[in-house]
């Protein structure tokens, strides 16, 4: 095939020459983990007061593990729509699309908010908050981030992102395949301009509403996973070559995340910060998910990745969906547990009960709600519709069990 061009114009990549082309990336999945860990040790340091000082900006800055979550999500759904557009597949069905995500994370969200609402003390909810919560509207409606589920900002997020995901498929078909990796990241670069936009034009949001808790903020740390997505697909080149320095992609990481870390990106606690902090915390952010993803997925394909690709990893990234929905609630039980009151300090102690605490109650969620789910929709599916999984990059039907 040497000297060959697919039809649409460019060279075929050796798709079997990169390992994120395949079916399921238990690397992945244990990155995964990893994140939801790093959303829980940036809440616990904020409930017992470890805020202040470098060590209180490094745990607060992991907070950047919600970057790795939309990257994760932007090259996972991105991966299908790369693929197509080099022909090595049909283009994701929207419907099929939409039906998995609905019942991806609506099931486990719902019960959640149900149960919180309904048990937790501290969440006092109205019938505005309940509706807000259950729609995942609420970073748009006033105050309805209640105790509990205020870390669903940026679920919310994320469900703008698949409602916007099939448009931005349709937009990219007419984009010639060498300008995608261009278009995608000029887009990337356009909406670090979001937080200058609210400061320029004349309206104020109303008050407990922030819009730089909106979609378009967040578009670059979703365009780095696209990204990758794209490259996956492309013929291996020094992109690849680099990410695949494992020690060169970790020294990047932890330099961006300690940029991020710093005053340049804001000051401590949740001080709003300048629209240039913003834009540093965006950029790194970015970065640091891109470079902990990338020699995950622009690997070889003999590549071994013995850590985050055990069984042990994937068995808490199935689960860390769970830990991210359910870990404040768990949060809020630790503190009776220990006999202490929040900004109390014992870090270590509530850190690590929270940890197991909330994996036991993800596990629960996973075998009695999302798993079901899920299948449930793959028996149906494969008898109606067999469909190639969106993230696939081949025309293999999904199985009938969802990982």
């Amino acid at each position: 095939m040497t000297g060959s061009t697919t039809a649409t114009g460019v060279p075929p990549a050796d798709v079997g020459a990169v390992g994120g082309t395949r079916g399921f990336l238990s690397a992945v999945e244990g990155m995964r983990a990893c994140a939801a860990i790093g959303v829980v040790v940036t809440h616990v340091a904020f409930q017992t007061g470890h805020t202040g000082g470098f060590s209180g900006r490094l745990l607060g800055r992991f907070d950047l593990a919600v970057a790795v979550f939309f990257a994760l999500s932007g090259f996972l759904l991105w991966r299908g729509h790369a693929a197509a557009a080099r022909g090595l597949r049909s283009r994701p069905s929207t419907s099929h699309y939409l039906r998995a995500r609905i019942v991806r994370i609506m099931p486990g969200y719902l019960v959640a908010v149900v149960v919180i609402l309904t048990l937790l003390p501290d969440a006092q909810a109205d019938l505005t908050v309940w509706l807000a919560n259950l729609t995942l509207t609420q970073i748009y409606v006033p105050l309805t981030l209640t105790a509990g589920l205020t870390q669903m900002w940026s679920l919310s997020v994320e469900v703008a992102f698949y409602v916007a995901l099939p448009f931005l498929g349709l937009f990219m078909r007419w984009v010639p395949v060498r300008a995608r990796i261009g278009v995608i990241a000029a887009t990337a670069v356009v909406s670090f301009g979001w937080a200058l936009l609210w400061q320029l034009i004349p309206v104020n949001p109303p008050y407990g509403v922030n819009p730089l808790n909106w979609p378009p903020a967040f578009l670059s740390w979703f365009a780095a996973g696209m990204l990758l997505a794209e490259l996956t697909v492309s013929p291996v080149g020094w992109v690849h070559r680099l990410a695949r320095r494992r020690v060169l992609m970790a020294f990047v990481a932890v330099a961006a995340f300690l940029v991020a870390a710093s005053p340049l990106a804001g000051p401590e606690g949740l001080t709003a910060g300048s629209v240039d902090q913003f834009i540093v915390k965006m950029a790194m952010g970015a970065i640091v998910a891109g470079a902990l993803l990338a020699p995950l997925v622009l690997d070889r394909p003999d590549t071994s990745h013995a850590l985050l690709g055990s069984a042990t990893m994937v068995t808490l990234g199935r689960w860390s969906y769970g830990l991210f929905v359910w870990h404040l609630a768990a949060l809020a039980m630790v503190f009776p547990v220990i006999g202490e009151f929040a900004f109390n300090g014992h870090m270590p102690v509530v850190l690590t009960l929270t940890v197991v605490f909330g994996f036991a109650i993800a596990a629960v969620s996973y075998a009695l709600v999302e798993s079901p789910c899920r299948n449930a929709l793959r028996r149906w599916e494969r008898r109606v519709d067999p469909t190639p999984l969106d993230s696939a990059v081949d025309e293999v039907t999904e199985p009938a069990v969802a990982r």
